[in-house]
């Protein structure tokens, strides 16, 4: 499964991680009955993951696709979370409220 993220970081985000550089750190069930896998990544500074972010979605649309994910955004509490417009996935909240509180 920390494969499928380090792929999924590549894809989506432009950052080259491999799998044995993730460590598992939540494991989450959705509302509808998904089980997610959370997995911590190396620290990253945030304008190395905006930048990575950009050329990940410019060579999509370079390709004639449109990125999976139009926007980041960066978040440290659930108050944060809540601010955010659009849909939520139902297991962020918990896992951005464990992620605050072990920081």
């Amino acid at each position: 499964m920390a494969g499928q993220a380090a792929r999924e970081l590549a894809e989506e985000l432009g950052l080259e991680v491999g799998a044995e550089a993730l460590r598992l750190w939540a494991v989450t069930r959705g509302e509808n009955g998904s089980v997610g896998l959370t997995y911590l990544a190396p620290t990253c500074p945030e304008p190395t993951l905006r930048g990575a972010f950009a050329a990940a979605a410019a060579a999509e649309r370079a390709q004639g696709r449109e990125p999976e994910l139009d926007e980041i955004a960066m978040v440290s509490s659930p108050q944060e979370l809540a601010c955010l417009s659009g849909p939520h996935a139902d297991y962020l909240e918990p896992i951005v409220r464990r992620f605050a509180h072990s920081r």
